[in-house]
């Protein structure tokens, strides 16, 4: 078991009442002396807002570039994984939730500084580290430590997060993120207040921020879940918003859910479900979507929107073909493909290789 730590936290302040509010997320907790957030992790001691879980993991693994899903985001490659413990919405779908939702301190079996898990990262060749498993927003100070550490050494960043987070902060974390994939989790209000405990407001207006003002590629994920969000008019006028306030080009994975957490009774996603959302989506008017958590090599492959063929053949996280010149050109028709290509595609394929950090 890993040691709780007493890192420092920042975006917070003092209340009339005694209390400090955190400021990181739209959740605004009101915390009394030894109190914790709803994440868990950001707590009150000594006066101050403490970070429990700074250097500190749930576990690394080395994973294809393509499962945090990026699909144009250096194919291929490979990324060093970690996340930490806690999640500041409560998702009663959470397929993390043995990591987003533990409260027990013997959940974090690892431990790291930024700098070491750079030099991992850097010693494996990775091209990139990612922070996700849980979200993290909450552990905010350490993966700003973490992303500063690795572009120290040439390494990119990877946000995995639902964009919980309000305008400051979000300013300055995802400054140093060079990919972010978000969870855009429904289209409606209800959905984000029954299910997640949280507002789908704050989500959009973080897509908007990241899209039209930062330099971090931007990638969409939406889990799919019978009954719940999968109404051929929500997923449109979801596709139509995308369209008009974040542009054509964002990639947009549709993913499968399976009965999880508290949400057992429910069964899982069709592929067909998946495959009509892809098909509305493509309707109007987007360029690249995806279906992912079900075999659908179609909906997996990367298409010239110009010319329509194939620039990048996947099935699952294996690419089979790679047609696009060191710019990220179509090589049939010229097209640029939006978002960030080598010259080839990596070669790190499918596997998955946990690593150990600490001694």
């Amino acid at each position: 078991m890993i040691p709780e730590s007493k890192h420092p936290a920042r975006y917070w302040r003092l209340l009339a009442n005694g209390k400090i509010e955190c400021t990181l997320c739209p959740r605004r907790c009101q915390l009394a002396e030894g109190q914790r957030g709803l994440c868990f992790v950001r707590k009150r001691e000594g006066g101050r807002m403490i970070l429990t879980t700074y250097g500190r993991s749930s576990g690394f693994c080395i994973d294809p570039i393509e499962k945090k899903p990026l699909n144009h985001f250096y194919p291929g490659t490979s990324v060093l994984s970690f996340g930490t413990a806690g999640c500041n919405l409560a998702c009663k779908f959470c397929q993390n939730w043995d990591i987003s939702k533990a409260r027990a301190q013997d959940r974090l079996m690892d431990a790291a500084s930024p700098e070491t898990i750079a030099a991992a990262a850097a010693r494996y060749g990775c091209q990139s580290v990612a922070f996700t498993y849980n979200d993290p927003v909450i552990f905010f100070e350490y993966a700003l430590d973490t992303a500063r550490a690795c572009h120290a050494r040439g390494i990119q960043t990877v946000a995995v997060t639902a964009g919980y987070i309000e305008p400051e902060p979000a300013r300055e974390f995802f400054a140093v993120m060079d990919a972010a994939n978000v969870d855009l989790k429904a289209f409606t209000e209800r959905f984000y207040r029954k299910l997640c405990a949280g507002k789908l407001a704050p989500v959009l207006d973080t897509l908007r921020f990241i899209r039209h003002e930062t330099n971090c590629w931007l990638e969409i994920t939406t889990l799919l879940i019978p009954g719940w969000n999968d109404d051929p008019e929500e997923i449109k006028a979801m596709c139509r918003w995308i369209v008009e306030e974040l542009g054509p080009d964002v990639p947009l994975h549709f993913t499968a859910f399976h009965p999880d957490w508290k949400m057992l009774d429910t069964p899982p996603t069709p592929p067909e479900t998946l495959r009509r959302a892809r098909a509305i989506a493509l309707d109007v008017g987007m360029h690249f979507v995806y279906t992912g958590n079900v075999h659908d090599p179609e909906g997996q492959t990367t298409y010239c929107p110009s010319c329509q063929k194939p620039v990048i053949v996947r099935d699952w996280y294996a690419i089979y073909a790679y047609e696009l010149d060191a710019e990220g050109r179509c090589r049939h028709c010229g097209t640029a493909i939006p978002g960030r290509f080598g010259a080839r595609a990596g070669n790190w394929g499918p596997r998955r290789m946990p690593v150990r950090l600490s001694a």
